[in-house]
């Protein structure tokens, strides 16, 4: 299984959030910790807000910050809007399917187990899971963090 980029910065995102809470995070936070263009950051943010799963506060010294507790926010749920239907191979989407081995292939069942115990896993995880060792994360990333990033935690 291979994610996006735009599900793994999406879930950093969350992540940052779940880390400096309750402050707000910039987009530009995100942007110079992960080495990423603002627009890309932008985008994901947008979506994250439009989904619920952020708050956006518009204008200077806005930000973003998790929009329900992190312990609610289901890795796998954000996957499945990032990246929406995991078709690994074409005949797991009938609509584009052009495959003759269709019904009777054992590749295309496995590999469609393979998928839900991967979505599976994903399902059990949550924000709090992935920022739970808030220190080390905070560690790792002071050294990218601007002077007045660092002063706003």
């Amino acid at each position: 299984m291979k994610l996006t980029s735009y599900t793994n910065y999406a879930l950093r995102a969350l992540q940052l959030a779940a880390i400096k809470s309750p402050n707000l995070v910039r987009v530009d936070d995100v942007a110079t910790i992960h080495s990423l263009s603002r627009p890309h950051i932008t985008k994901i943010v947008h979506e994250l807000g439009k989904s619920g799963y952020l708050e956006t506060v518009r204008g200077r010294g806005g930000g973003f910050r998790l929009a329900r507790a992190p312990t609610e926010i289901v890795v796998g749920d954000v996957v499945r809007i990032t990246e929406g239907p995991l078709d690994v191979v074409e005949c797991f989407n009938p609509e584009k399917n052009t495959c003759v081995l269709r019904g009777v292939c054992i590749l295309s069942r496995k590999l469609q187990e393979a998928t839900a115990a991967f979505m599976a896993v994903l399902d059990d995880l949550t924000i709090a899971d992935i920022s739970a060792n808030k220190g080390q994360l905070l560690d790792r990333i002071a050294p990218l963090e601007t002077p007045d990033q660092k002063v706003a935690q």
